[in-house]
């Protein structure tokens, strides 16, 4: 049964048919880095003492993981047509590789995802692929800063599909990652038209899981940092602090803990405003680096 006090998420409306907030089990609070000020270890520790004063005067408990600050190395490449077809189409095609000591793991992420401001829009779309395996979908309500102001809030809803580990190959024709996509086929453009590494840049990432951050009423994320380079240049491209929460019914979740969530949110935008970068997202920076033109939402 619906809380008399349930939220309604930004950008939603009434369907009769069909309630679409029904289908979104993560909330994703998302705000980009200066990635220029994270050269140590000791800087992650630097900025999270900033995002702990935030919390301890909101009164938010954040629980720190016994190895949060230890760096996990993932190396994401993306891949499109050259002119952005899927990307100025609200697509995102990303491979993602783990490391472990250095070394590449065997198993790798294949990940499409529809993004739009629109609820509905991002809910209609159906991402599962036609391939077995191991596959996973996920429907999330992103929220990032304001593009030109600091502490506000706004949102996307990505609705994307994980493979762990697909015979797939990415340097191929659209019509070849249609056929295991089929969401993709939505797209009007040739075919054949190939896909290729977008601006032949190789991301370097190196994430801390700091731990968990609790909201009240079991409305509990988990808290991420993360720095993007582009491996060729050695060049930093952007940093990421995150949380995300995970819950079985949108619908169900508690008024107050969501309003303390999100005004923590917008708090340690301003309290750590010597950190944050805004105006973009991490994949919106990748895609910019190149002379296609890019027209999309992010």
């Amino acid at each position: 049964m619906m809380a008399k006090d349930s939220p309604k998420p930004a950008g939603a409306k009434e369907e009769a048919a069909h309630d679409h907030a029904a289908d979104i089990h993560y909330r994703e609070y998302k705000i980009l880095l200066q990635p220029e000020r994270f050269h140590s270890r000791e800087a992650f520790r630097e900025f999270f003492k900033a995002v702990h004063h935030t919390a301890k005067r909101l009164e938010v408990r954040v629980e720190e993981a016994e190895h949060g600050f230890d760096s996990q190395i993932r190396e994401v490449l993306f891949y499109d047509t050259a002119k952005f077809d899927l990307y100025n189409n609200s697509f995102i095609l990303r491979k993602r590789t783990f490391y472990k000591e250095g070394w590449p793991e065997r198993d790798h992420e294949l990940t499409i995802k529809f993004r739009n401001p629109d609820l509905k829009t991002a809910a209609s779309v159906d991402v599962r692929p036609t391939v077995g395996g191991e596959a996973k979908v996920k429907f999330k309500e992103e929220l990032l800063p304001l593009k030109h102001e600091l502490g506000g809030m706004r949102t996307l809803y990505s609705h994307g599909c994980e493979l762990i580990s697909p015979k797939v190959a990415l340097d191929h024709a659209l019509e070849d990652i249609a056929s295991v996509f089929p969401a993709l086929k939505r797209i009007d453009v040739h075919p054949r038209t190939r896909i290729e590494l977008v601006n032949d840049v190789a991301v370097e990432e190196v994430q801390v899981n700091v731990g968990e951050i609790h909201f009240g009423h079991g409305y509990t994320g988990n808290l991420t940092i993360a720095i993007w380079r582009n491996r060729a240049l050695e060049q930093p491209l952007s940093g990421e602090f995150a949380f995300q929460c995970k819950f079985e019914n949108y619908r169900d979740l508690h008024k107050s803990s969501l309003e303390l969530s999100e005004k923590f949110y917008k708090e340690v935008q301003t309290d750590a405003r010597d950190w944050i970068k805004l105006g973009t997202t991490k994949t919106a920076m990748v895609y910019g680096l190149g002379n296609a033109p890019v027209h999309n939402h992010e």
